[in-house]
């Protein structure tokens, strides 16, 4: 009796806590990763459906999904939307009474799987069918000359867009499901109007008599690094450093070391940057490192603090070996990312992170006054002077505070940065300002700086 009493009060207390969790998980949501399928379908080049989804009304539930399962989302192409759907039936999805077909027909389109192009069934004397978000079932099929189908849509772009938890694919037109379009078609009391115009009659070509081929989409392959950034930075005495790209990159048409420079360049005339140009030249050799990348062909957002935050550093955050680069490294997000972009992101969904080049540590960012803030507390910068350089490549975007990632127990890095010895750079040249101080500083205590004749005016 003793026993079955302490079982069921340890049930009560388990369903308890979990009821508490619940309610905290939805007044507290996690904050979606800048590099979510989500934020890249909303940044990418099919607009037309991105508005379709803002204006159903989804984003909420597409954020709950993608924090659940991996998606799949088969985006038609802008033209489509207005090439091959009638016009009144676009006009019907618009109308606010009928946002519930309007949801149905975008949750037709995204899968809760993610289905890469080498993850396609390679049977094809067999379909698949699938489930859809909005509870349809889909048919995925393939043919060795017409190529792949999503019901009746051909596939037109694979792997458009691919992000860890999930994946873009290009189709030709509009998936419309039966259930959206009997809707439509009883709204409007006439069974024989279709949601999807007809296509045209076949061509029969006249010098052979025959039915003309359909001449398919050609899809260009992305030349996109196949390392990720951090494998391509090789961090460590473990992994040996791939060789230097020849002038232009591997596809000669990136000169990355020109593009560091001009950004550099754009800083010192701007003016209030002088700090943060002179530790990517002067101080680390983060400088080349970048232009490696983007000959690469990786892109990089950088947010630069201003010479004010920086004159804030003391002397115990910089004297640690590898400091100025780990203070950088904190500081330049692997994507690229422009002032319109981020201040969308964050207004969309409230907070959002970043990841940096200091593994594995992110950026929280939120909006705040009209702005996006970085950070949280002390530690926090906000965006100050907006696109300072853009150019496709290379996002430098200045902020008013110097950035540092909490330790565990809610205490800030600015206490005192911890880097292991082995991230630890050779300085090649000195530096001027703030970083020049504290190193003469250094000397002093050991008793060398009468030996440095740049020390000596200090």
């Amino acid at each position: 009796m003793a026993a079955t009493s302490l079982r069921l009060l340890f049930l009560v207390r388990f369903l308890f806590a979990a009821t508490l969790l619940r309610a905290a998980l939805a007044e507290n949501p996690l904050p979606i990763s800048s590099n979510s399928v989500l934020v890249a379908l909303l940044d990418s080049h099919y607009t037309q459906f991105a508005e379709l989804v803002e204006k159903a009304l989804l984003l909420q539930t597409l954020e709950e999904a993608v924090t659940k399962h991996n998606l799949t989302i088969f985006a038609p192409e802008n033209d489509s939307l207005e090439r091959d759907l009638d016009p009144e039936f676009k006009r019907f999805l618009l109308e606010p009474g009928n946002i519930r077909s309007l949801q149905t027909l975008i949750l037709h389109h995204i899968h809760p799987i993610k289905l890469t192009h080498g993850n396609w069934s390679t049977n094809q004397s067999r379909s698949t069918r699938r489930v859809a978000l909005s509870r349809d079932q889909l048919e995925f099929s393939r043919s060795a000359t017409a190529g792949k189908y999503v019901g009746d849509v051909k596939v037109v772009r694979f792997n458009s867009v691919v992000r860890p938890d999930g994946v873009i694919h290009g189709v030709e037109k509009v998936i419309v499901p039966k259930s959206v379009e009997r809707e439509f078609n009883n709204r409007r009391n006439l069974r024989s109007i279709s949601a999807v115009k007809p296509e045209g009659a076949p061509e029969i070509d006249p010098r052979v008599h025959k039915l003309s081929k359909r001449k398919d989409n050609f899809v260009r392959r992305d030349g996109l690094p196949k390392l990720s950034v951090y494998e391509a930075m090789a961090p460590g005495p473990s992994l040996a450093p791939a060789p230097a790209p020849g002038p232009g990159g591997p596809h000669h048409h990136l000169d990355g070391e020109k593009q560091v420079k001009d950004f550099i360049q754009t800083l010192l005339h701007y003016g209030g940057y002088n700090e943060m140009a002179d530790i990517l030249v002067n101080l680390t050799t983060l400088a080349t490192e970048m232009g490696k990348l983007i000959s690469e062909g990786y892109v990089l957002t950088v947010l630069a603090p201003n010479d004010e935050a920086m004159a804030k550093l003391t002397t115990e955050q910089l004297s640690e070996p590898g400091a100025p680069e780990q203070i950088v490294y904190y500081h330049i997000v692997p994507e690229y990312q422009t002032e319109e972009s981020m201040y969308n992101a964050v207004r969309r969904f409230g907070t959002v992170s970043y990841d940096t080049l200091r593994l594995p540590h992110k950026i929280v960012a939120k909006e705040a006054d009209g702005s996006v803030r970085f950070g949280e507390g002390e530690d926090s910068g906000y965006l100050f002077d907006p696109d300072i350089y853009t150019d496709g490549r290379i996002s430098v975007q200045g902020i008013d505070g110097v950035l540092f990632p909490p330790l565990a127990g809610n205490k800030k890095e600015s206490k005192g940065l911890k880097i292991a010895n082995q991230n630890a750079k050779t300085v090649t040249m000195a530096r001027r300002g703030k970083f020049l101080e504290v190193a003469c500083r250094m000397l002093m205590v050991f008793g060398q700086d009468s030996s440095f004749t740049t020390c000596k005016g200090k």
